[in-house]
């Protein structure tokens, strides 16, 4: 997948963040575009998360898609249930593997391979510099593994 820089990634997460007709629009593109992804976002799985938990990560992976697809500017592959599974897998496993203790600490696994450097950073910072309290301490590491699982589906993708 091509690098998604930081500019394009704040960019589309302005526009996002303030304009509720433009979120409308990327959730109904997900919806028609990724059907798997938006399934997986809903599933019992996600039932342990807060409701605003939830409204927040449906938000990250809006700016993780929609930053892809204008950095392409092409349709993204489709992204399968196989795909999600394995690498959420491969995250949780790596995760595992970490023996610190400070949230930020245990991310520095996955930023030491990653070709997506800003997509993940993006992701570190919206979950530990976030001050409206739309998560929970519990929820932190679990997000974080969903919001990488989504980002190295869509590089598996494409």
């Amino acid at each position: 997948m091509e690098f998604i820089d930081e500019e394009t990634i704040d960019q589309i997460a302005v526009q996002l963040g303030t304009s509720e007709a433009t979120r409308e629009a990327a959730v109904e593109a997900l919806r028609e575009e990724q059907p798997v992804l938006l399934a997986y976002l809903f599933s019992e799985n996600f039932e342990v998360f807060l409701n605003r938990e939830r409204e927040y990560v449906l938000f990250l992976v809006l700016v993780i898609v929609e930053s892809v697809k204008h950095k392409t500017g092409q349709a993204l592959p489709v992204i399968t249930e196989d795909m999600l599974g394995e690498v959420e897998e491969s995250n949780w496993t790596k995760m595992r593997t970490v023996s610190a203790q400070r949230f930020r600490e245990r991310l520095d696994v996955f930023f030491e391979d990653t070709t997506q450097e800003d997509l993940l950073a993006f992701v570190e910072d919206a979950l530990i510099d976030e001050e409206e309290g739309l998560l929970s301490k519990e929820g932190r590491e679990p997000i974080f593994i969903v919001l990488k699982s989504v980002i190295d589906a869509l590089g598996r993708a494409q």
